[in-house]
């Protein structure tokens, strides 16, 4: 299949097509996603919402381009990412995708400063510019008193915003988010959220979000439902978010 047209690649974050997936164990074949077409649109917040077993961690992985389809094409913005070497994955990976995990994987022997500059050092930018950028970054999710702490001095609920901080430090093309409030109390799981919506409504960032829980569908532009490593059913966009219920501080 030929490459989506202009307007695709302006349109478009995420373009999947038909992403296939199957491990192969000796003789044993298991196929994990059998046929994905999904889109991302530039300033959606969008969930993938499947339970265990649905290959919502297998699409997480290719998604974040950390394990490669078995058949299929996965565009990001205007590239075809399969026909990108490893070197350039990697390149692509650092600059256009920034990651938010459960367990916020935040460096503990590093401070606050140091743990969101870690992107700009693998994209070689220079150390005034990686401190400024940090303390803004701080700034911006309200822990810029905090550039001096250390992961194990923080809350739950502080060492996500610095995780997000730190993803959005090379000024990704998505952000990528995996279960981010999954290891959080309800009332932090919702200032986490709220500060999703800030960051999606105010300043335009593209959100990705891959969840098992059905309780955060109200938050999302669009959700797409998986099941058995399909799309379970056609992607639902939301009304507009003044219909929505209202967001919890």
């Amino acid at each position: 299949m030929g490459e989506p047209g202009k307007n695709a690649a302006i349109d478009y974050i995420v373009r999947l097509i038909d992403i296939r997936k199957t491990y192969i164990t000796g003789d044993l074949k298991v196929p994990v996603l059998k046929g994905i077409d999904a889109t991302v649109r530039r300033g959606e917040f969008v969930g993938f919402i499947g339970t265990s077993g649905s290959g919502k961690s297998t699409l997480l992985n290719i998604l974040g381009m950390l394990d490669v389809p078995t058949g299929g094409e996965y565009y990001l913005e205007d590239t075809e990412v399969g026909r990108l070497t490893d070197v350039e994955q990697a390149t692509i990976r650092n600059r256009k995708i920034g990651f938010i995990f459960q367990s916020f994987n935040l460096f503990p022997h590093l401070s606050v400063e140091e743990n969101i500059e870690v992107p700009m050092v693998y994209g070689r930018i220079p150390r005034k510019i990686r401190r400024k950028r940090a303390l803004e970054l701080a700034e911006r999710v309200g822990l810029g008193h905090r550039l001096g702490h250390r992961p194990t001095q923080l809350s739950g609920g502080e060492c996500q915003r610095i995780a997000i901080a730190r993803a959005l430090s090379n000024t990704p093309a998505f952000i990528l988010a995996d279960e981010p409030t999954g290891n959080l109390d309800e009332k932090t799981s919702a200032e986490i959220m709220k500060l999703f919506h800030e960051l999606n409504r105010e300043q335009g960032v593209t959100i990705v979000m891959v969840t098992h829980n059905p309780a955060l569908a109200s938050h999302y532009d669009k959700i797409i439902r998986l099941r058995d490593g399909r799309i379970d059913e056609p992607a639902r966009e939301q009304p507009p978010e003044a219909e929505r219920k209202e967001i919890a501080p």
